[in-house]
């Protein structure tokens, strides 16, 4: 009876504390998200065949052996059992074993810097974190966004992430998983949205003060609507110049959705290579630089 009490009262407790979780992780609307979703049902479900049973022997163990439970063993002169050693050993082998397959298979299947195949042409979308808000670039529209970005469905975009600050890490839960953004550095992600929506993302590394704030809408939209909106932040944007994003890139919280009709040629080059300012260095020409001063040493 007392076993039965202690397994009702953790589900009751477990119960309570997923009720505040956000399950966005396991509703994808991309095919990315989805393997992602399935991977990390089953490496859950794999980990619980250990998990259950020493949950289960921790509580059962005091009860049956208490001092009081006279028709117990008593064994004083116990100390080593062969079968005991075997599955104590065995099963965690067995499952390293096989989260470890799992885990080499998956990291090259869902590389985030490889393609998707798909018969529509993929999208790119630059994008920078920056203290505490998110700059979306589309180079072949020539228009630029803070805190809210949108993509047509079942086409494929190729995010290029960067940093303006510190490292950050790029997380839309129903697209793919995160991916981390680092100043003078670019990573990718592939990914595709099959369902229309609005969808929500944010950063997944802390990165001071405003962290909490720095959060963006994703728009899944059917072609007609995702055209639109193009048009929408043509007609209602302003020029993202360098004098422009040197003002934009100062530190601020909780910042409201803003639209650029167009940007500078090379901004997020110059982004990435920390030279927006005039007559700054870019790091590409530095590392150049750097290359044929040591070539002429040597």
């Amino acid at each position: 009876m007392l076993m039965k009490r202690l397994l009702k009262v953790m589900l009751l407790g477990s119960l309570l504390t997923l009720g505040a979780c956000d399950w966005a992780l396991f509703d994808p609307k991309g095919p990315v998200a989805a393997q992602q979703s399935e991977l990390i049902i089953w490496s859950a479900l794999i980990m619980l065949l250990v998990v259950v049973p020493v949950i289960i022997m921790s509580i059962w163990f005091p009860i049956q052996f208490r001092a009081s439970n006279d028709k117990s063993d008593y064994q004083p002169n116990w100390e080593h059992s062969n079968l005991i050693e075997f599955v104590v050993w065995s099963i965690p082998l067995a499952i390293i074993i096989v989260l470890g397959t799992i885990t080499y298979k998956t990291s090259h299947s869902m590389d985030p810097r490889a393609p998707l195949e798909s018969d529509r042409d993929t999208m790119v979308v630059q994008v920078v974190a920056m203290d505490w808000k998110w700059l979306f670039i589309y180079p072949e529209y020539e228009i630029a966004t803070v805190n809210e970005m949108a993509m047509p469905v079942d086409t494929p975009v190729e995010f290029l992430v960067t940093s303006d600050t510190v490292m950050n890490s790029f997380f839309i839960p129903a697209l793919a998983g995160q991916i981390y953004a680092m100043g003078g550095m670019e990573t990718k992600l592939h990914a595709v949205i099959n369902e229309e929506g609005s969808y929500e993302g944010f950063s997944a590394n802390y990165s001071g003060e405003g962290f909490n704030g720095m959060r963006f809408t994703f728009l899944g939209m059917a072609d007609g609507d995702f055209d639109q909106w193009i048009n929408k932040v043509k007609t209602e944007g302003e020029l993202l110049s360098r004098p422009t994003y040197k003002v934009l890139e100062k530190p601020s919280q909780n910042d409201p959705v803003r639209y650029y009709s167009g940007v500078a040629e090379g901004l997020y080059d110059k982004i990435l290579n920390r030279c927006v300012d005039p007559g700054q260095m870019c790091m590409k020409d530095m590392m150049k630089h750097h290359g044929k001063h040591s070539s002429s040493h040597a």
